[in-house]
């Protein structure tokens, strides 16, 4: 048994801070929750004093890209370095974000699923994966892989990322149960182009019709998958969420729509909106990329706004693996900036973001029963979201009670 003893917890639910708070683990769970001076601890138990931090749930990043290094051809194409080398460098990523806080990631493309296996099996270290392991689109869309001058992926696709190029009703039907044999724990499609996509299919060009996109929900649904959507705006987003996807991935342009906003609140839809990568597309080298994205920056910002004065449930999630991978807090940040409060952001990333995957009960809160995946923090959080982002105050996380990376003092 383990005593987290005399930190200040923040749960996840958004209840308030508790001073001098108590968890204890038994075999990787949470056992129980109390305050440090009324709890009689087992003469056995491991006690870890945390007086003066911060306790807080496992972070959960519900949109990133692992195994994404840059958005230019070569690299998109994987065409840069050996497949062995961007696997190692993958590993890599997944360690350093398990040690920033980060438990959980949703990866929303690019990752398949013998990552999810070699964590499992303790091979690398990372953090829970849901997989989706690629963007389902029809021809033309952004999981369509073609370059500026019509050139196609020149050889065989990785075996274990199917095509994710589906045209018609029963090739959509298909093409999500060869994700779902392929591994996959959610389905990624897009019903839209986006900023950086190529020139010709922006942010309000739409993919799939409406027979096709009730298909990939029918048939996601049918197989227990839920269905995560890229919808920036126009026409695209209204079918996405007419057919039922479970969340909105970006949704920059609801605001144009108020109407989709209170489907989204009365249907339990998911908004995921990104900020963080689209604060890196506005300084791309790609004019047009630039342009969309400084052009929807105004109704992204306001479209959160609504949607989280419409009951809608918004979720945190970078979307930025192909910058770099900068900070995953970093999309705390840019919440905070955009309105929400940083109680509001924490639920983004704990609470509410393991009911967007689907493990709210087994994660995301700090409560009896649920898997001890824990961060503890040097500093407050509510008084300065920013301080996640720097790894030196990340002084211990816990994975299932064990401990993935350790700063505290002896």
């Amino acid at each position: 048994m383990k005593i987290l003893r005399g930190g200040t917890l923040i749960d996840g639910t958004g209840a308030p801070p508790v001073r001098d708070a108590a968890v204890l683990i038994h075999d990787g769970r949470i056992e129980a929750v109390a305050t440090a001076g009324t709890t009689d601890w087992a003469t056995d138990a491991e006690v870890i004093d945390v007086s003066g931090l911060t306790v807080l749930p496992g972070l959960i990043d519900c949109h990133d890209h692992l195994a994404f290094y840059g958005y230019e051809l070569v690299r998109r194409w994987g065409l840069d370095e050996p497949q062995s080398t961007r696997h190692l460098r993958t590993g890599r990523v997944a360690s350093q974000i398990l040690a920033s806080g980060y438990t959980a990631v949703r990866d929303a493309g690019g990752l398949d699923a013998g990552f999810r296996l070699a964590i499992e099996e303790g091979l690398i270290a990372g953090p829970r994966l849901v997989l989706s392991l690629a963007i389902i689109s029809p021809i033309g869309g952004i999981g369509d892989r073609i370059s500026p001058s019509g050139h196609t992926w020149p050889f065989a696709l990785d075996p274990s990322l199917p095509s994710a190029v589906a045209n018609g009703v029963e090739s959509v039907r298909a093409t999500v149960r060869n994700m779902v044999r392929a591994g996959a724990d959610v389905i990624k499609c897009a019903t839209t182009g986006g900023a950086s996509s190529r020139p010709g299919h922006g942010p309000k060009d739409p993919a799939f019709d409406a027979d096709e996109m009730k298909a990939l929900v029918d048939e996601a649904h049918a197989l227990g998958r839920r269905v995560m959507c890229h919808a920036v705006g126009g026409r695209g987003l209204r079918l996405a969420i007419e057919a039922g996807v479970d969340s909105i991935e970006h949704g920059c342009y609801l605001d144009e729509d108020p109407e989709l906003i209170e489907m989204m609140a009365e249907r339990g839809i998911f908004f995921v909106p990104t900020l963080t990568v689209y604060a890196y597309h506005r300084e791309s080298p790609l004019p047009y990329v630039r342009d969309r994205t400084r052009a929807l920056r105004s109704h992204h910002l306001e479209s959160l706004q609504r949607a989280l004065a419409g009951g809608v449930k918004v979720v945190a999630g970078t979307d930025a693996g192909g910058h770099d991978h900068p900070p995953n807090a970093l999309e705390l940040q840019h919440l905070v900036e955009a309105g929400m409060s940083p109680i509001q952001a924490l639920r983004a990333a704990t609470g509410l973001a393991a009911e967007c995957l689907g493990l709210e009960r087994e994660i995301g809160t700090v409560e009896k029963g649920k898997w001890a995946d824990l961060v503890v923090v040097d500093g407050d959080p509510l008084q300065d979201i920013r301080l996640l982002q720097d790894r030196s105050r990340i002084k211990l996380v816990l994975k299932g009670g064990v401990a993935a990376s350790e700063r505290l003092p002896r």
